[in-house]
């Protein structure tokens, strides 16, 4: 009996020594958070099952959705936030899968774009660097403020409407002063005309403030200082170029015309003749049949009161009608040397002007 009863304790002892080992080695395998590996270890092996339910999205619309990530959201919370947002359909899975991949500690928080054509693999290595984020925004020559407005509403990106920024566009010097007062914008006027037209990737979290903030200090950094320094020879704020290269804007077709178009109406304000220019007359009608440039007709030259129309007042227009290019701001600035004071488009549909000295030429000029 006392044999047996030996061997009984050396066998506890081994099975204790055993055991000390096994956890000194699930110890140091785990870092020193056994019960997390273990929790962890069986949270993979549930996954191991589940390979397709990670990998098929929840749907095949690749529309994008707007998703923040608050600081100090936790994997649960960002989940359900998913699951709320229409993105993934179960976000049990989405918590076990951050755990494992150990993304859980790298989600970061900002703004995101996410669509139902992503696994949740693919949300998950998105979620952990928000500059990969951007909005992607076009604003096209010859567009009116509004016409950006739209654009906006279009895009769906923002996390403000097109009316919000129009708003803050329409504050003119209040918004911007120091711009305002660079460029001798009036008391009162909006930033209509300094919306620089360009292609731009912007944070997904912009503000009102910050969009024309960047279209300013685009126009700021595009119009070199030579521009500006030739305008105030001449006379002229970068205010009244700009408003003139707007209207060439919207009547020239091919660039290489703005000088000569330019030309054209700085001789009418040197001899103090009406600019005559139908893009004033659309500008003051404003949003008409579907368009902010509607079709106008002859009634329209003196029905159409506005301090805009310019067969009704002498001049400049109050301010610019659009947002040039360089090439029309140049044009406007550097205008070719001529005699010419008409022009209109040729018969040919080409998009190209003729050119006319005297009236008589202008409608010996016209199509038949």
């Amino acid at each position: 009996m006392e044999r047996v009863l030996k061997v009984f304790f050396l066998l506890a002892a081994a099975g204790v020594v055993l055991a000390l080992l096994a956890g000194a080695a699930l110890f140091l395998i785990s870092g020193g958070r056994p019960v997390d590996f273990v929790q962890t270890e069986l949270i993979r092996f549930r996954l191991s099952s589940r390979q397709d339910d990670l990998n098929r999205p929840i749907g095949s619309d690749d529309s994008p959705i707007r998703f923040t990530v608050n600081t100090g959201d936790s994997p649960r919370t960002i989940a359900q936030n998913l699951l709320n947002n229409s993105v993934i359909s179960d976000d049990e899975l989405f918590v076990d899968y951050v755990r494992v991949t150990d993304l859980d500690v790298e989600l970061e928080a900002g703004t995101y774009f996410l669509n139902q054509t992503q696994t949740i693999p693919e949300i998950a290595v998105t979620l952990t660097d928000s500059r990969s984020s951007f909005i992607p925004f076009r604003i096209l020559e010859g567009w009116r403020m509004e016409e950006v407005a739209d654009a906006i509403d279009r895009n769906q990106l923002f996390g403000f409407t097109g009316d919000d920024f129009l708003q803050v566009v329409r504050g003119g010097a209040g918004a911007s002063p120091d711009f305002a007062a660079q460029v001798g914008l009036p008391a009162g006027a909006s930033f209509e005309g300094f919306l620089y037209p360009d292609t731009y990737q912007l944070p997904p979290d912009i503000t009102p403030v910050e969009l024309l903030d960047t279209l300013l200090q685009t126009f700021t950094s595009r119009v070199e200082p030579q521009l500006w320094a030739d305008a105030a020879t001449q006379g002229w704020s970068m205010y009244d170029a700009v408003t003139l290269a707007s209207i060439v804007e919207r009547e020239s077709v091919h660039p290489e015309e703005n000088p000569q178009i330019a030309g054209v109406y700085r001789n009418r304000i040197d001899i103090g003749m009406k600019l005559d220019a139908d893009p004033t007359v659309q500008y003051g009608i404003g949003f008409q049949n579907g368009s902010w440039w509607p079709q106008i007709t002859q009634d329209d030259y003196v029905t159409a009161v506005s301090n805009y129309n310019t067969y009704l007042v002498n001049g400049l227009p109050p301010g610019p009608i659009a947002s040039p290019s360089l090439s029309a701001i140049r044009a406007a600035i550097y205008p070719a040397a001529s005699e010419f004071l008409y022009f209109r488009a040729t018969c040919n549909g080409s998009g190209f002007h003729n050119f006319a000295r005297t009236f008589e030429e202008h409608v010996a000029n016209g199509c038949s």
